[in-house]
């Protein structure tokens, strides 16, 4: 399970960025009003990657696979985030309440019906 912690002032926000950037809702659970969530698509693609961080407190973060960096980073800009820096042939955004993301290249092919989101 990813948990994203997000400011109570940015709550709303960051709620409806991240439906709009995994593409489903997330509904709020029982009994814990202060949560909302889902099973993500395609779950048996989620993995884990352990940064060394040059500088930076402790944190969490996504990466965003794409074989169009270029087209998600704009559709991510529409829905709120910002473009931090552009590293090697990656960006490193913010979603609306600060959080850090990646959006990562993938060679072209790689992403099929199988095992990619579309979005038009």
């Amino acid at each position: 399970m990813i948990v994203i912690d997000v400011p109570q002032d940015h709550h709303d926000q960051g709620l409806a960025f991240w439906q709009a950037a995994i593409g489903q809702e997330l509904t709020q659970i029982e009994d814990h009003p202060e949560f909302h969530g889902a099973l993500l698509p395609h779950q048996e693609q989620l993995a884990l990657l352990v940064q060394r961080l040059g500088e930076g407190p402790a944190r969490m973060h996504l990466d965003f696979h794409t074989d169009d960096v270029e087209a998600e980073v704009a559709r991510l800009e529409r829905l709120g985030a910002k473009r931090e820096q552009h590293v090697h042939d990656w960006y490193v955004m913010r979603d609306p309440a600060g959080l850090p993301f990646c959006v990562m290249p993938l060679k072209a092919g790689t992403l099929d019906d199988n095992n990619a989101q579309h979005w038009d």
